[in-house]
């Protein structure tokens, strides 16, 4: 076996399951459209299989794969939302600033 040097990464299933929602959100958003796979995956300029792959929620497709469909859906903004909410790091944030106001006193 030749290592390519490649790693697998190691999912909590809480992503898995998110993986597969977005795996069924972008198949719906292609259905609704009326479109087939073979269609989708050209206008993402990606193999059929690799589309495929996605609407299952594989995690061994890249994310930019990924953001090429949701591109080629028009719903590319979508991507933006990612990470935007962040209620634990504000949290931590907070801490921090009032860790060194009481500091300034």
């Amino acid at each position: 076996m030749v290592n390519t040097g490649k790693s697998k990464a190691v999912l909590f299933p809480k992503v898995v399951r998110l993986l597969k929602i977005t795996g069924e959100n972008i198949r719906l958003a292609r259905r609704r459209r009326h479109w087939t796979t073979e269609s989708l995956a050209e206008r993402a300029g990606i193999a059929r299989g690799t589309l495929v792959a996605i609407e299952k929620g594989s995690s061994s497709v890249s994310m930019g794969h990924y953001a090429s469909v949701l591109f080629a859906l028009g719903v590319a903004e979508d991507l933006s939302l990612l990470a935007a909410d962040d209620p634990e790091g504000r949290q931590l944030q907070d801490i921090e600033t009032l860790a060194g106001s009481r500091e300034d006193s």
